[in-house]
């Protein structure tokens, strides 16, 4: 089995609502999905269900943003399959604040460039749990100074070097502390597009934090960076995910669910890793108990 491991929905920056989303990857022909809205795992319960009906599995996910402080970047944590989601609250709380703080300054400064309401640009993000770029982006095209959501005007606004920045870095958590949440969800901890946000820097210091794995397949990633992903992912014994990183309307690039899928013996691996490490612990517990054992024994033997 094939799945799209990487899609957003209406819940944070992507154009379609859950429904309509597992309808087109029915369509499509994908068996298994993960949708992955940011810092939001309001869609798992409805999600599952509505995959039930439909012969799709959906397999719990979300992405969550983090910030590497050594290197000062923005780094993405995909988290699949967690046990506990509850324990994920605080954490997507706190980022979806800073994303907000972050929405709040831009506005801001986007009504004074543009004659156009805040609160209008809050009605294109009507049903998302925050205001993103592209939100912002709709709403300038609907009142006639854009006519594309990613485009010159985009790269203007919302880069560092653009003539009209108004780009605001949210402050996330720290990649450390989002991975041990990650786990202590009983969650799979996964480092999303790499090349993205140029990630590789991050990859010793998360695979310290015990990463799990990284999404070798993504439409950013040409062919040589594939390769390159694969042998660190062998090197380091990490999992292998890949996905569409699919948004719908919001997509900088033409895709769409299925585009990019994560090969059948890689979605084996991760569908069985949380399995193999419980028995793999189970192991090491029987192991450590014989050899406090015998040490016991030993001691009781010289005395």
């Amino acid at each position: 089995m094939q799945g799209d491991l990487h899609c957003h929905t209406k819940l944070s920056d992507g154009s379609l609502g859950i429904e309509d989303l597992i309808t087109l990857a029915k369509k499509r022909g994908v068996e298994a999905i993960a949708i992955t809205d940011h810092d939001c795992l309001a869609a798992t319960v409805r999600g599952k269900i509505i995959g039930q009906r439909a012969g799709v599995q959906v397999i719990p996910g979300v992405e969550l943003s983090a910030t590497d402080k050594e290197t000062g970047k923005t780094v993405h944590l995909l988290c699949y399959s967690c046990d506990y989601p509850d324990r994920l609250e605080g954490l997507c709380h706190r980022n979806s604040l800073a994303r907000k703080k972050a929405a709040h300054y831009m506005m801001l400064q986007l009504v004074r460039k543009y004659p156009i309401a805040a609160e209008f640009i809050a009605k294109c993000a009507t049903g998302s749990t925050n205001i993103f770029k592209v939100h912002m982006m709709q709403a300038l095209m609907e009142c006639g100074f854009a006519q594309q959501i990613h485009g010159d005007l985009y790269d203007e606004l919302f880069t560092k070097e653009g003539s009209k920045s108004i780009l605001v870095t949210p402050k996330f958590s720290d990649i450390e502390e989002v991975v041990t949440a990650i786990h202590d969800a009983g969650g799979i901890a996964v480092l999303a597009h790499p090349f993205v946000y140029d990630n590789l820097d991050s990859l010793p210091r998360l695979i310290e934090c015990g990463l799990d794995g990284i999404e070798v397949w993504h439409p950013s990633a040409n062919d040589e960076q594939r390769a390159q992903l694969q042998k660190l992912a062998q090197k380091h014994k990490l999992l292998m995910t890949g996905g569409s990183d699919f948004h719908g309307l919001y997509n900088n690039y033409p895709v769409s669910i299925g585009d990019v899928l994560t090969p059948d013996t890689a979605m084996d691996k991760l569908l069985g890793y949380k399995a193999k490490q419980k028995r793999l612990l189970k192991k090491q517990q029987k192991l450590a108990a014989e050899a406090a054992a015998l040490a016991a024994a030993q001691e009781k033997s010289i005395g």
